[in-house]
């Protein structure tokens, strides 16, 4: 787990004997013991994010947080309640109560001809509970758990099934095209994008094809650094494996606890750690996907191939909608043998932008390093559990060591968070070109402690977003990469476009912050937090979307892109003809109807809505009803001109 990090030193494992390591491809077929059982409501929140045992509450006015996998655990947290108070107008009210399980569900679309050769030609797994069925009908967005908690969901899926290897996923792919269902890949549960909730307007019948049975180590080939797990694994679970052989593959998005192998690979996901490990296109080797049209796959595992366009990217970012994804190689690194954090206090963000970009430009990035603006340094300091009179005395210090002797307002002031991973002298010769760069932009270090908080604190700070949706507040992330030179004023721009839509709609409790979390040579990743508190307001989300909605027009109008690493999904189809070109769209459409000639995987992710029916009412046709259409239709045309 996230919160049992070794904050200094990391044990390696001894490697196996001489004779006895995995030389070759060794067929291992390893079941994975996973921190998520099949039945996911049994241990993970079937309204929210994470686990059941975890999240923030309020007793006695005071928000605190239960659960003993995270560094709050048991915590009292005034200072975060004062800080809630002071931006909401928000006194913690602990009475309201969470939603419960709904007492009926949707009547499941039967297709009775896939039904009976599931269960009589196969030995696949299947459920047609509600319960199992609710679970796995929405990911992560503010939308998906508002409609869940008040019921809003009119279409669920209608069967749930359980493959355990690849090739039973090829005889439901089959069966599927064959019956004309419609199959949903589903993984972790953890977009926040909308692209696995369930399309509420589909007629045929759904089938889930959960993966979480999917999560073997297939093999270990030490020799060469590459790993083949099964896409279902989750991972936590697949770095603790790996961890046991003195392994890594480094790959840590914020989500690293619940999403897939699979989930990364379909949504083009980056890790906290890319900057040593390199983002899921760089640790990728090889990937399978399943479709109608056979198995997509690369033979060969050699590093660098030149055999026209890599098919491994018609696979990566496609978001469930040509296939199921079923096993991945990917590179592995040795376990560091230190680890280490740290942290930066700089007088404002513009400073602290520009000592990002001159790491970058060096190319002498740590393992992690991430730029909070004010508004995220003070929440993150709220964060902090309460001190004893002693701690309480030396924070005053501080604050008076960076106020008075370092002359830093604390309105503007903002902080980075550190980390560094490989041998003893790299690490020490990191931290000095670091600190070093640090101080020509006025920033100077603030304590590995602070560094650990901050990075260790985005694991419990996903648990916010269900607590203040039960306290009257909307809120959630959006993410953007962009060009250095216009970092900066991307953030001013989108947080100006954000205050002026709040007061558009009478909104005056709310929060808008960023931060850098990932660099590049040419640019940035950046990260937006944003919330309110509604008030007289009887369709909150419609209004956050809406207001989103504007922030993303801003992103773009500055040159951010469509997304960094949360993917394109139902949210973001609007834009995605513009941001791929006409070209690029027809490109994807054409792969579409080649893989996927029924659309059998009609996620409604990447297409606009509109131009999903038209595809699909397209997929549906036999050629030579398409090609009468097409010949009616230029008749028709033609008529009318003339």
């Amino acid at each position: 787990m996230a919160a049992k990090r070794n904050a200094v030193t990391t044990q390696v494992p001894e490697p196996p004997p001489e004779g006895t390591s995995l030389a070759l491809d060794t067929r291992l077929s390893r079941h994975v013991e996973s921190v998520i059982p099949k039945k996911r409501q049994e241990a993970l929140k079937w309204y929210g994010w994470g686990y059941n045992d975890s999240q923030f509450y309020g007793q006695q006015g005071i928000i605190c947080f239960k659960g003993d996998k995270y560094p709050l655990a048991g915590c009292e947290l005034p200072n975060f309640t004062k800080w809630v108070r002071s931006k909401f107008d928000l006194h913690v009210d602990h009475t309201n109560a969470y939603p419960q399980l709904p007492p009926t569900y949707p009547a499941p679309v039967a297709n009775a001809p896939f039904l009976n050769e599931l269960r009589g030609c196969t030995k696949v797994e299947h459920s047609q509970e509600g319960v199992d069925r609710l679970v796995r009908c929405h990911g992560q967005t503010l939308h998906d758990i508002y409609s869940l908690w008040h019921n809003k969901f009119r279409r669920i899926p209608d069967l749930v099934v359980w493959p355990r290897c690849h090739d039973e996923v090829v005889q439901l792919v089959r069966l599927a095209h064959k019956h004309n269902v419609m199959l949903l890949p589903f993984g972790g549960g953890t977009s926040v994008s909308g692209a696995i909730t369930c399309p509420q307007e589909e007629q045929r019948m759904i089938c889930v094809l959960d993966t979480s049975q999917m999560n073997r180590l297939l093999w270990l080939n030490r020799e060469n650094l590459t790993v083949c797990f099964e896409s279902g694994v989750v991972g936590q679970d697949l770095e603790r494996v790996l961890r046991e052989q003195g392994l890594t593959v480094g790959h840590e998005p914020d989500s690293y606890e619940f999403s897939t192998l699979g989930g990364w690979v379909a949504t083009r996901a980056s890790g906290m750690k890319k900057n040593v490990y390199g983002n899921i296109e760089d640790l990728v080797v090889r990937v399978r996907m399943v479709t109608p049209a056979g198995t997509l796959e690369r033979e060969c595992s050699a590093p660098r191939v030149s055999c026209g366009p890599d098919f491994n990217h018609i696979i990566l970012g496609s978001e469930g909608t040509l296939g199921v994804i079923t096993e991945v190689v990917l590179k592995v690194r040795p376990l560091p043998p230190v680890q280490r954090y740290g942290s930066l206090v700089f007088p404002d963000f513009e400073q602290g932008v520009l000592f990002m970009r001159e790491v970058a430009r060096r190319r002498c990035q740590p393992a992690s390093v991430r730029l909070m603006d004010n508004e995220q340094f003070l929440f993150g300091q709220a964060l902090k559990p309460e001190k004893s009179w002693l701690a309480s005395c030396l924070d005053a210090v501080k604050q008076r060591y960076v106020t008075v002797w370092k002359g830093i307002d604390l309105a503007h002031i903002c902080a980075a968070t550190l980390l560094f991973e490989g041998e003893q002298k790299d690490v020490q010769r990191q931290e000095a070109v670091i600190y070093e760069i640090a101080a020509r932009y006025k920033g100077f270090p603030a304590g590995g402690q602070n560094g650990e908080r901050g990075y260790l604190f985005t694991f419990v700070i996903a648990y916010i977003r269900d607590f203040a949706l039960h306290q009257g507040i909307v809120a959630e992330s959006f993410e953007t990469s962009v060009p250095w030179d216009r970092c900066s004023l991307l953030c001013r721009c989108v947080k100006r476009r954000v205050v002026s839509e709040c007061a558009r709609h009478n909104i005056s409790h709310y929060t808008i912050s960023a931060r850098v979390t990932q660099t590049y040579d040419a640019g940035a990743c950046i990260y937006f937090y944003f919330g309110f508190r509604y008030l007289n307001i009887p369709n909150p989300v419609e209004v956050f979307e809406a207001i989103e909605h504007s922030a993303r027009e801003e992103i773009l109008a500055c040159g951010g892109s469509l997304s960094h690493h949360h993917g394109v999904g139902k949210i973001r189809s609007h834009w995605y003809r513009n941001a791929v070109t006409e070209t690029g769209s027809s490109l994807y459409t054409a792969a579409k109807q080649h893989l996927d000639p029924r659309n059998i995987f009609a996620a409604g992710n990447l297409l606009p809505p509109q131009e999903q029916l038209q595809l699909a009412e397209k997929l549906e046709k036999p050629p030579q009803l398409q090609a009468a259409a097409t010949a009616t239709a230029a008749a028709a045309a033609l008529k009318a001109k003339l």
